[in-house]
């Protein structure tokens, strides 16, 4: 049988097939749609960008004798405790809910063996994940499920949640079947009772009201923990300045590339900006301040690679949170399960029913049974060789670059490949020194 293109047939630009199926799956059903994962529109992102590697105006490092340092502290603003980290690579908060308890011992067992830090997320603190983070920052979101006073002191840091890039300014979603008697208990909630968290934290309305509440959580922890102040990337320059005036020691910006468990698809891809665009941003806002450096910026949405990390250091973030990329790194959309993605209706390589709780690598799952295919050493093995592999092609572009530490990094050793990268990273077009858009501002 002959394809469509070969008989002539043109598919439409904007009425897609997966519009089309869409539109269709509305009309049929009167519900909008629901999924994980993030957006998978394309936007301008670090692919576009190229690093100007050292050659005779610049001399680069020798990989196997001459050091580059990878080693950064997040949180020296105001916290007698700041968390020193071997890598600035760090594991995003990904709740337990969301994520089987398999594999958030397997994050935590992986940061722990690489020197860096896991984050909790939505519903609390699970023993298996306290017991096997060396660094463990503690969510507070707007939510408060799982809030615990004990589980604040017990953590390195506090993350305290305003947005996430996938979906600013809306709440989470956990639907009734991954609500297991565990996880009900846990957020003081019905099983099988979909859970919808809310979008804005329920004690506060604005900076001023979050400076006293970043006190209260200072107290709570007699001053010892960082505070961090996530924010999903829109207004980014003016979140960024408010965050600073609260007292924040960290800000970590989320992209619309981050990923979720679940939400709904129109959020994912057309709310919020991509983080190519947001990292310059945050950066101006700190600059203006005197803050950069300072108080650390985290960047996190589509962090992949080392080169990924290194870009965004180089934009002037002083650190990266991952997320999606450690579920891949975790058997997430692994091939050795195509059979059974094909059961359910997906395939490796395109699942994102995250919501649905019946991924057969047992990730995203709180089916007993599933979740128990996912062996927490193995899972910990796996997650830190990536953030090992992560590091070291970093390091490998630093050196190339003729830096001696990660930090060291900047926009000088940046091109752009499109004018819209360009604009937005605030980097030249490869080839010329124009950057378009440049006026004094953003």
């Amino acid at each position: 049988m002959t394809s469509p293109a070969d008989r002539g047939l043109r598919e439409s630009a904007t009425f897609d097939r997966a519009t089309i199926a869409g539109i269709q799956h509305a009309a049929e059903t009167g519900v909008y749609d629901i999924r994980g994962w993030g957006a998978k529109r394309a936007v301008p992102h670090f692919d576009d960008l190229l690093f100007l590697g050292a050659s005779m105006s610049r001399y680069p490092l020798e990989g196997y004798r001459e050091r580059c340092d990878t080693d950064v502290v997040l949180g020296d603003r105001h916290a007698h405790q700041p968390l020193h980290l071997a890598t600035p690579v760090t594991i995003a908060g990904m709740s337990f809910g969301a994520l089987s308890a398999q594999a958030k011992e397997s994050l935590g067992r992986g940061a722990s063996e690489v020197g860096t830090s896991t984050t909790t997320g939505d519903g609390g603190m699970t023993e298996e994940e306290r017991g096997h983070s060396k660094t463990l920052v503690y969510q507070i979101l707007p939510s408060r499920y799982g809030m615990n006073p004990d589980h604040l002191r017990a953590a390195d840091a506090i993350e305290v949640v305003l947005g996430q890039g996938a979906k600013p300014g809306g709440g989470g979603m956990l639907l009734g079947q991954k609500i297991s008697e565990r996880v009900a208990e846990m957020r003081t909630l019905p099983a099988g009772i979909d859970q919808r968290s809310a979008c804005r934290h329920p004690d506060w309305t604005g900076p001023d009201d979050l400076a006293i509440k970043i006190i209260e959580l200072r107290e709570i922890t007699d001053w010892q923990k960082p505070i961090y102040i996530k924010v999903g990337a829109t207004r980014t320059y003016y979140d960024v300045k408010l965050a600073v005036a609260a007292g924040a020691d960290v800000i970590v910006v989320d992209g619309m590339q981050g990923g979720t468990a679940a939400t709904q698809e129109v959020f994912i891809e057309n709310v919020g900006i991509p983080t190519l665009a947001a990292i310059p941003q945050a950066v101006q806002a700190l600059s203006e301040l005197g803050m950069h450096r300072r108080i650390q910026l985290i960047v996190s949405g589509g962090v992949r690679t080392g080169a990924d990390v290194a870009k965004a250091m180089a934009l002037g973030a002083d650190a990266v949170a991952i997320g999606t990329g450690a579920l891949v790194a975790l058997g997430d959309n692994h091939p050795r399960y195509a059979a059974e993605y094909e059961k359910i209706g997906s395939a490796a390589g395109y699942y994102d029913d995250y919501q649905e709780g019946r991924d057969p690598a047992g990730i995203t799952t709180q089916d007993p049974e599933l979740s128990a295919r996912l062996d927490p050493v193995e899972g910990g093995r796996r997650i830190a060789n990536y953030l090992r592999v992560l590091t070291l092609e970093a390091q490998t572009i630093a050196r190339a670059c003729g830096k001696s530490h990660l930090q060291h990094l900047e926009p000088e050793d940046l091109v752009a490949l499109t004018i819209e990268a360009s604009a937005m990273a605030r980097v030249p077009l490869a080839g010329t020194d124009w950057i378009p858009g440049r006026t004094p501002g953003f």
